[in-house]
């Protein structure tokens, strides 16, 4: 990070003033480097800033580390390592567990994974976090997507050929979109209800039809697809039952 000009520094004083809020003072990192912009991360900290990370304000230091209550380049960068660093929380063999810090479930079921075990071998050929989802968390593969980035290592005559992989994977994804998608519409017709105990005994069997949906979700990540199936055929059947609660309101 360059040393602020005095532009820069009028601007953060303004986000470091008295009347900041505790949202501007948790990303004083983001703050510094979008005063500093540099062609290197600029594209890194916009990302970011378009993401619900950056919406939340989860700041730069979550994942990389860092003193984000200092606008002063070197104490502000003191403890960042790099991401070739094995010691860096960013680092292609740390970054699930960084992640999973926040986001336990993806995390616990990616540790079921071949993927994980690799890693913890000490291999680097594998995916993690940011391989399906951007170094930022704002990416969100198309089911076609996800099956081209699988096909990548398991496609033929590529270096783990598993041909059915990148396919499951397709339909899996597309499965978790198609169960979400009819809960969505669901909602919208439950808001239309006017009868306040019809309405919530409508949404509480909405809610026992999106358990499965994350829980298919969650499954996923351990890239193990029967069990993942398995939830969506249980969310299918709660949602075929809600729907046609949905549409015979007086039986």
């Amino acid at each position: 990070m360059r040393h602020l000009g005095w532009l820069g520094l009028v601007a953060l004083a303004v986000f470091a003033g008295g009347g900041a809020s505790a949202s501007a003072q948790q990303s004083r990192c983001a703050d510094c480097h979008f005063a500093n912009m540099q062609e290197s991360f600029a594209h890194h900290v916009n990302e970011w800033d378009l993401t619900a990370h950056g919406r939340a304000r989860v700041g730069c230091e979550r994942c990389h580390g860092g003193d984000a209550s200092t606008f002063e380049s070197f104490l502000a960068h003191r403890d960042i390592r790099r991401p070739n660093d094995l010691q860096s929380p960013v680092n292609h063999r740390n970054l699930p567990r960084t992640c999973g810090s926040c986001h336990a479930g993806p995390f616990v079921e990616f540790q079921k994974s071949r993927h994980f075990a690799l890693l913890a071998e000490g291999q680097d050929q594998g995916p993690v976090c940011t391989t399906c989802h951007g170094d930022a968390g704002s990416n969100l593969l198309s089911p076609k997507a996800l099956e081209n980035r699988c096909a990548s290592c398991h496609g033929a005559g590529r270096a783990v050929e598993r041909p059915a992989f990148p396919a499951n994977g397709r339909l899996a994804l597309e499965g978790i979109r198609d169960a979400r998608e009819r809960l969505r519409e669901a909602r919208r017709l439950i808001d239309r209800v006017r009868d306040a105990a019809r309405r919530a005994r409508l949404e509480e069997a909405a809610q026992q039809a999106e358990v499965p949906i994350v829980q298919a979700t969650q499954a996923g990540h351990a890239f193990v697809y029967d069990n993942l199936q398995e939830r969506l055929d249980t969310a299918h059947e709660r949602l075929d039952v809600l729907a046609d609660d949905l549409a015979n309101p007086g039986r």
